[in-house]
């Protein structure tokens, strides 16, 4: 069976960072993925923004998903001003009802960045709306609610990340390197984000982009080991040892219920 996946982040490069393994690897058994910023990322940067860095970003976005074989979407709403409004609302089910998901995935509705936490408050907003057929009218509904997941975080209040699932990537980390290299407004530039404020950074373009990029993939070294008994319980303990990468994602409640057995079928091994 064919399987849609719709996920959103915040900011263009959100989705890619936390799922972009998993969604190479749903994409190449087969099944159809999309990416929504649900901002488009013009205060992203210290030397340029607006317009002009919003485009640029899109463009990186595109480029992000031409390698991996997904879809994306870059929502026209500033950057730093996402609200759980009522129109927020209704744009994200309709995003939910048109691509007919069967699994969502978004942040979770505790993290440092409002946009961050308002993408998963529409989120979970919208998850009992979208197979409401007098909400939105101008959509058809969800035949059924999808799965909703959040990304793995570290945040600890009110709550910690509490995983239902962890999925090796490493036969597509080159790929998520690749996603990563194509998003130099954030992970390259002087004046992006990481260049300006990441500790250790070198001065010399190529040397910034590889010290990066690395970090970042860092990240999904410390999501194997943090969640190693989840890769073991989902592996077996021979295979799981050897795994270096992974992405893990916590079921969010107001989704369709899912077993652990249910999740294991509907995330690529």
């Amino acid at each position: 069976m064919s399987l849609r996946i719709i996920a959103f982040g915040a900011h263009p490069d959100d989705c890619e960072l936390k799922a972009g393994g998993v969604a190479a690897k749903w994409a190449a058994a087969g099944h159809h993925v999309k990416f929504v910023a649900t901002t488009n990322g013009d205060v992203g940067h210290f030397a340029m923004g607006g317009g002009q860095l919003a485009l640029r970003r899109t463009a990186e976005v595109r480029h992000a998903a031409a390698i991996i074989g997904i879809t994306t979407q870059v929502l026209d709403i500033h950057d730093g001003e996402l609200l759980p409004t009522i129109e927020n609302r209704r744009t994200i089910a309709r995003l939910i009802r048109e691509w007919q998901a069967d699994v969502v995935l978004c942040h979770r509705p505790n993290d440092y960045h409002p946009d961050h936490r308002y993408t998963g408050t529409l989120v979970q907003d919208a998850a009992v709306l979208v197979a409401a057929p007098f909400f939105a009218l101008d959509t058809p509904p969800c035949k059924k609610n999808p799965v909703i997941l959040f990304y793995s975080d570290g945040f600890r209040k009110p709550y910690p990340f509490d995983p239902s699932i962890s999925v090796a990537i490493d036969d597509v980390i080159d790929l998520k390197r690749a996603c990563i290299d194509a998003m130099p407004s954030q992970f390259a530039d002087r004046d992006s984000w990481m260049g300006r404020y990441l500790p250790g950074v070198p001065d010399d373009e190529e040397g910034r982009r590889r010290f990066i990029r690395e970090w970042l993939i860092e990240m999904d070294a410390e999501v194997a080991d943090t969640y190693r008994h989840m890769l073991v319980a989902r592996y077996g303990e021979a295979r799981a040892t050897e795994i270096r990468y992974a992405e893990a994602f916590e079921l969010c409640e107001y989704g369709a219920p899912a077993s652990r057995e249910e999740l294991d079928q509907l995330f690529p091994r």
